[in-house]
């Protein structure tokens, strides 16, 4: 998961755990995710398209280039260039339900 904001992150973290998720990684800044994206043993992913000031597309490219699969939750999804790059991947308007987050992981993990 990548998230910079803290109580989003951990909201995400207890939802996906609860629901029996392995988390490998939370991340909060491009450059972790990016490490992660690289090297990490990764089924899924779950991005906010920004990140502070920056866009997620080098961790998203990464993980395409891996073939893992990854959607978008953000609440810029009309207004943000960037996700154009990704038009078949799912994007998750923020705020979303508990049952919205879980079916979108369990879908990734599905195409996986």
């Amino acid at each position: 998961m990548v998230e910079d904001d803290f109580i989003i992150l951990l909201e995400l973290e207890t939802i996906l755990t609860d629901a029996g998720a392995l988390i490998v990684g939370s991340c909060r800044t491009v450059e972790a995710a990016l490490t992660l994206a690289n090297d990490g043993a990764i089924d899924a992913a779950l991005l906010d398209s920004r990140i502070g000031h920056e866009t997620i597309t080098p961790v998203a490219r990464s993980l395409a280039r891996r073939e893992i699969p990854f959607a978008f939750y953000t609440a810029q999804s009309s207004s943000d260039s960037s996700l154009s790059e990704w038009p078949k991947n799912v994007i998750l308007g923020k705020p979303a339900s508990p049952n919205a987050i879980l079916a979108t992981v369990a879908n990734l993990l599905r195409r996986g």
